[in-house]
């Protein structure tokens, strides 16, 4: 085990895109726990790459206060417990939350409180792709958010993201047709082969507001957007009456450096009654169990598909932070830095 912990620091707020000044290059001397007034020792082995990650560069108020100057970038990941008393962080468990651009994590009593072990056998990486939070996200934002019946119309944005597939799979099993928005011919056609999905429009090639009036004139029921800007005007103008719409994010915007104007036919809302609604899968936490048995039972069935786009190399942590950003990942996100030992 090393006695060097490596690090990459949050070092400066961007403006816009990520650059190289972002984060500086850190090594320390590895941490030790005081395990007696109940710190937790993680040696971390996968991290988890997200499109929320740049917003909590940002000093802006927001569900989660920004990353401190100084401080290791945040993450979640899966981490090993290597130092601990705790009954219920025993040492060798597999862990996962926020742990942070760093090889090992330590954490007083109350954050090691908010980590969560891993069932035993769990593949760390399906853990965070499969079981985390992007698949938490698409299931409670869809079905507790959009609120899909069988025969609606569905349209889901960056549909070919670790999110947005997963919606696309939830909303077929429901009964619902779906129209997915991806970024090339590969993933569109992926989304056909593997997820299923009904029609697909590849925003880089196609006319997205012409293609959704052509395939659902003022017919869409159910709008997942992970985009924002001209893709939410788009699918907005071509809502049904009483439709609804979940904002998840809007990562067309994310590295702006000026805020993007809103889309300019928010009237359509008012006119066809539509309700739209931003949501944080951190508000459904409490009903973990629920999505572990629905979606597990699913996923185990074959009946979910998921891509994961594996990095390696703790040196390449912030490349791969810009890999997401570039469009460049093909499913979930996610750097390994070591196996369980």
């Amino acid at each position: 085990m090393s006695e060097i912990n490596r690090q990459w620091i949050f070092s400066k707020r961007p403006s816009g895109p990520v650059d190289d000044s972002t984060f500086e290059y850190r090594e320390s001397p590895r941490p030790e726990a005081n395990v007696e007034a109940g710190e937790v020792l993680v040696k971390n082995l996968y991290l988890s790459f997200d499109p929320a990650m740049r917003g909590w560069m940002d000093d802006k108020p927001s569900y989660l206060p920004p990353v401190a100057i100084g401080e290791p970038m945040r993450a979640s990941g899966i981490g090993q417990v290597i130092e601990s008393s705790r009954p219920d962080l025993p040492e060798g468990s597999l862990v996962m939350g926020f742990l942070n651009w760093q090889e090992y994590a330590l954490l007083d009593s109350n954050n090691a409180a908010q980590l969560h072990v891993l069932p035993e056998g769990t593949p760390p990486a399906m853990a965070l792709s499969a079981f985390g939070g992007t698949s938490m996200t698409a299931y409670f934002g869809l079905l507790e958010v959009g609120r899909p019946k069988p025969g609606d119309t569905v349209l889901v944005s960056g549909a070919a993201g670790a999110t947005g597939s997963v919606v696309c799979q939830i909303a077929k099993l429901k009964g619902c047709k779906v129209i997915a928005i991806a970024g090339s011919a590969e993933k569109c056609q992926w989304l056909k082969d593997d997820c299923g999905v009904d029609e697909t429009i590849n925003y880089r090639e196609e006319d997205v507001a012409a293609r959704l009036a052509e395939l659902a004139p003022m017919s869409i029921n159910v709008f997942f957007d992970n985009v924002g800007g001209s893709i939410l005007e788009a699918g907005i103008s071509q809502m049904a009456d009483h439709g609804s719409i979940a904002l998840c994010g809007a990562i067309s915007a994310y590295n702006d450096l000026e805020p993007t104007p809103g889309p300019n036919n928010l009237m359509i809302l008012v006119a066809r009654r539509i309700r739209m609604e931003g949501f944080i899968m951190l508000d459904y936490l409490s009903r973990l169990d629920e999505f572990n048995t629905e979606f597990g039972t699913w996923f185990m069935e074959g009946k979910i598909k998921t891509r994961e786009d594996i990095q390696q190399d703790f040196a390449n942590i912030p490349a791969t932070l810009s890999r997401l950003f570039a469009g460049k990942n093909s499913g979930k996100q996610l750097l390994k830095l070591a196996d369980p030992r």
